[in-house]
């Protein structure tokens, strides 16, 4: 009879309906690779078109779960603790993580045909597919647990999708430097949490938060160390520095898709993941990792703009070297916020400041990459000087990455990507990092150099015969969707900042 209370705790609840959206895209997953089996090789594609679908209609899952916060796999017992919660912050890094994936997944479509003999169709969309749900799982995480499993899902298959090209030894390294470095921050991690447990008793995230302000003496030591590895480890799964060192080799080595599925689904994953460990689990150590978290935004954007700026145009592979530093720079950005979030007791308003330039950057970023892959189909080193006249041949595509790069510097008519460094200024101005909104500042600038130096050269005239660059349908969706969002949240920047902010957690 003793043991029933107990039993009882136990019993969890399923919301089928608040798990929809990673569930659909594991579903597809498992489809997908088992639909390789029969499909025959001439119609591959078939299975991209699938893979579409499925992540469109994870997407779509979202919008039953608008109405409020929705939580499942629950302790009924006295003390209420659930390990999966859809709240607002859930669903604007689940939209991100999808939406995401799915212009990654139309850059694919077509990658895939081009390189049909060096990347097995099945297996990239099935990998594709399961490190999204992996990526979606992760936001709705409210147990540590299962944010590292979440976190090792989304990881797990990327090692795979960068290294998938058979036959090429920059992919096969590339995939390497990936794999180690994300192993080390997982044993880092886990490391981390298994000391927290120790300390207080407890995975789920609000017990967490409860408890180690209250810990006995003997463990606070333990307890200390615990929320330090943790943090540790997911400043490597964020690209700061200086646990970077494997961004640039990584997306120049993998496929141009997957490099862009990274910058953007592979930080909101980072990111989101430290947001959850600092904010709601670990705000009674509020004085420990803001500081850190500080000093780290500091270096993060300063270390990534500087190398950004160094990139040679002709050199092979500069164009997609350019847009890996300028995505470590950009994580600085990201960063602030979450500083300032310990700084101030409004967390929840700089943790807004920290999705809204999330999602600018990933729409423009997408857009970046996209128009990257319309320009490596014909000049396969993809240099910065390949680039030179790109207005002369394809004007559309030559005026979208203008506009991506001002957006990405913070120059109008992007006004998106002013209104977002906007908002990150501020909150580490409300919190009283004055000396941190100066070094953004000054990395502000220096990011003007080369992003505009990138522009110019667009316009310029081309050397030689003007080459032709054909777009095929998937890719011209890709610009197209990016390209509206961008140009429509230029026109109205408050939106993101509204829908990005409003009632958290």
């Amino acid at each position: 009879m003793s043991t029933q209370p107990l039993a009882e705790s136990l019993v969890q609840s399923v919301d089928w309906l608040a798990i929809a959206p990673p569930t659909i895209a594991a579903v597809v997953a498992l489809a997908v690779l088992v639909a390789d089996l029969f499909v025959p090789e001439g119609r591959k594609a078939v299975l991209g078109w699938v893979s579409v679908a499925g992540l469109a209609a994870a997407a779509v899952m979202l919008l039953p779960l608008l109405d409020g916060d929705r939580s499942t796999f629950c302790l009924t017992g006295t003390t209420r603790a659930c390990s999966y919660t859809a709240d607002h912050f859930t669903l604007v890094i689940q939209f991100l993580v999808l939406g995401g994936a799915l212009l990654a997944a139309l850059l694919s479509v077509t990658h895939l045909d081009d390189e049909r003999r060096r990347v097995p169709a099945g297996e990239f969309w099935f990998l594709l597919l399961s490190s999204a749900a992996g990526a979606a799982l992760l936001p709705a995480s409210r147990d540590l647990a299962t944010l590292i499993v979440a976190l090792e899902v989304a990881s797990l298959p990327a090692f795979a999708l960068v290294g998938i090209r058979h036959g090429d030894k920059r992919s096969s390294e590339a995939a390497l430097k990936f794999f180690l470095s994300s192993v080390t921050a997982t044993a880092v991690s886990l490391m981390g949490i298994s000391f927290v447990y120790a300390s207080t008793g407890t995975l789920y995230l609000t017990q967490v938060a409860q408890r180690l302000p209250h810990v006995d003496g003997q463990l606070h030591t333990l307890a200390q160390t615990g929320v330090v590895l943790t943090l540790v480890g997911f400043a490597f799964k964020t690209a700061a520095v200086p646990f970077h060192f494997w961004v640039p080799d990584t997306y120049v080595g993998a496929p141009l898709p997957v490099a862009a599925y990274l910058s953007v689904v592979g930080k909101a994953v980072g990111f989101s993941g430290l947001i959850l460990v600092t904010v709601v689990a670990f705000p009674s150590y509020a004085d420990v990792w803001g500081p850190a978290l500080a000093a780290l935004a500091a270096l993060t954007m300063t270390v990534g703009n500087v190398a950004a700026l160094r990139q040679q145009a002709t050199r092979a592979y500069s164009a997609v070297r350019l847009l890996a530093w300028s995505s470590v720079g950009q994580a600085g950005y990201l960063l602030v916020p979450i500083a300032a979030a310990g700084y101030t007791e409004d967390a929840e308003k700089a943790i807004g400041s920290t999705v809204a330039y999330a999602l600018m950057y990933a729409a423009v970023n997408l857009g970046a990459f996209a128009v990257a892959a319309v320009v490596g189909r014909g000049r396969t080193l993809n240099r910065i000087s390949d680039y030179r006249g790109l207005y002369a041949t394809n004007p559309a595509s030559a005026l979208l990455l203008a506009f991506f790069l001002l957006c990405l510097a913070g120059l109008p008519p992007g006004v998106i990507g002013l209104f977002a460094k906007v908002t990150v200024f501020s909150a580490a101005v409300d919190a009283g990092l004055g000396w941190l909104a100066v070094v953004m500042a000054v990395n502000v600038v220096i990011a003007l150099f080369y992003y505009l130096q990138w522009t110019a050269l667009l316009f310029r005239a081309p050397e030689g015969e003007p080459a032709r660059h054909r777009v095929p349908a998937p890719l011209t969706a890709a610009i197209a969707l990016t390209g509206v969002l961008g140009v429509a949240l230029s026109g109205a920047p408050q939106l993101v900042l509204r829908f990005a902010a409003t009632g958290l957690f």
